[in-house]
């Protein structure tokens, strides 16, 4: 009530004109409404709602005018959709139908016939045969009818002495402190026993012909996660809290509504996830795995490795033009997953301030300073290196004359004022060099740089250049 749980007892407390209580049997709500006295019971598997007044009252349904859908007046806040899709399902062949139906008619003998002049319970008895000649009692159903039929005339002030010995069944209520999802249902984990949610089978059949136990991997450019069935891990005895990702600290989240329990990394937890590329790929790769009880010397539970990966095509950048005077170039790229943009920027200072811009006078010989930064990257995951840089005097990369700056990830031998001051260590790259023109031809100088990206994880990123060479 107003976000806080409210404690029940068998001694009624009222709450908003409601009278609410609650015994082993099951929760009440008492309430009147007009002429009428409602009562509301639930035992966690069946609700009855009992109504009482005066003669020739009328009832307009338990919702408001009957001739209204449900849909119309289904709260769609609190309700599930799931109960409005029908499904046909065919009746289980195995059930034999006629002890099933011996155990409906117990209703017509004692002691329940005591009640019979009072509540008729062939309604009851209908109910029961229709639904179990078809379908395996497996949630209680062996004695939900029996139960609602005992609740009914106990409002008639009928005891039924020893109903409880007599069907094997038990007047306790053994789900009404366990709140289930709308794909389960609640049952007893062992006769007599603890209770738990099962799976329903409408839900649980897409993943068992597939013989998995929850959806498929979403990946997205930083960040991965899988999605685990909470009652399906129950059905193999699977405690989900005992499960972990490569890094140990990294378990799975369950969700209190759906009970589905989801285990994800990202960029500022990487959890353990194994970085390689392979051919034009980078995958990331992580499993789920028991927590590891080498010190037992037996067990009973089955050991889970669930694998589970992202490939990413690697963002291959087309060659990216630049021309000296343009000051900045932005290139947006898309790549599969990888949605980021390349910035290219030319400064005359070592502190990398004063842009070169249109107008700017630069002198043949003056060192130019070159940044190509990238946005959109999870820098502690990947890094840029830059392949190749050259110039050219016209706007085509392929066009001659050329001269190289950069080649293989290293400064050209060929050209002395060639500086790499860092490559491969982040998302962006540094480099610089003398100013300098083609001889005969335009005044122009158009940059050219291929880059790649480079899984830090395993990889040693930085291109190996021969500096002692260099400095010789």
């Amino acid at each position: 009530l107003d976000d806080s749980t409210l404690t029940l007892s068998s001694s009624s407390q009222l709450v908003h004109g409601v009278q609410l209580s609650k015994d082993q049997t099951g929760v009440t709500a008492k309430l009147s409404l007009s002429n009428l006295n409602i009562s509301v019971f639930f035992d966690g598997n069946t609700a009855q709602i009992h109504l009482e007044g005066p003669a020739g009252s009328s009832v307009e349904g338990l919702c408001g005018n009957s001739s209204r859908s449900l849909s119309d007046l289904r709260l769609s806040e609190y309700s599930s959709t799931s109960c409005e899709m029908q499904y046909s399902e065919t009746a289980d062949s195995t059930i034999n139908c006629t002890s099933v139906t011996e155990r409906c008619n117990l209703l017509e003998e004692a002691p329940f016939s005591s009640c019979n002049t009072d509540i008729d319970p062939e309604p009851y008895i209908t109910a029961c045969t229709d639904t179990l000649c078809k379908y395996p009692a497996v949630d209680g159903l062996n004695c939900q009818f029996l139960k609602a039929y005992a609740r009914a005339c106990s409002l008639h002030n009928h005891t039924l002495d020893g109903w409880t010995s007599k069907t094997s069944c038990s007047s306790e209520a053994f789900c009404q402190d366990r709140t289930c999802s709308d794909h389960e249902f609640c049952g007893e984990k062992t006769v007599g026993g603890d209770t738990r949610c099962f799976c329903r089978d409408i839900f649980a059949s897409k993943y068992q012909e597939n013989n998995s136990l929850g959806d498929a991997t979403v990946c997205k450019e930083n960040s991965a996660s899988l999605t685990l069935v909470g009652c399906l891990l129950e059905d193999k005895d699977i405690n989900y809290s005992a499960l972990q990702l490569n890094d140990p600290t990294c378990r799975g989240q369950m969700d209190e509504l759906t009970h589905m329990v989801t285990f994800s990394f990202n960029s500022s937890n990487s959890c353990g996830t194994v970085v390689t590329t392979n051919n034009s790929y980078i995958i990331y790769k992580n499993t789920i795995r028991s927590q590891n009880h080498s010190s037992d010397v037996i067990t009973r539970n089955d050991q889970v490795q669930i694998d589970f990966s992202c490939v990413h095509s690697q963002p291959n950048i087309n060659t990216a033009t630049f021309r000296i005077r343009d000051w900045s170039v932005a290139q947006h790229i898309t790549s599969g997953a990888w949605n980021y943009t390349l910035t290219i920027k030319a400064y005359t200072d070592a502190g990398r301030t004063q842009l070169v811009e249109w107008n700017s006078e630069l002198q043949l010989n003056q060192k130019i300073w070159m940044v190509l930064k990238t946005d959109g990257l999870d820098g502690s995951m990947v890094s840029v290196v830059t392949d190749s840089c050259w110039a050219t005097d016209q706007a085509s990369p392929t066009s001659s004359p050329r001269h190289d700056l950069i080649i293989n990830g290293c400064a050209n031998p060929a050209d002395p004022t060639v500086q790499v001051e860092e490559n491969g260590l982040a998302t962006s790259t540094y480099f610089s060099f003398n100013m300098f023109r083609f001889t005969g031809g335009s005044s122009d100088i158009f940059l050219h740089c291929q880059l790649h990206l480079c899984p830090k994880q395993g990889n040693n990123c930085i291109p190996t250049c021969n500096t002692a060479a260099r400095e010789r």
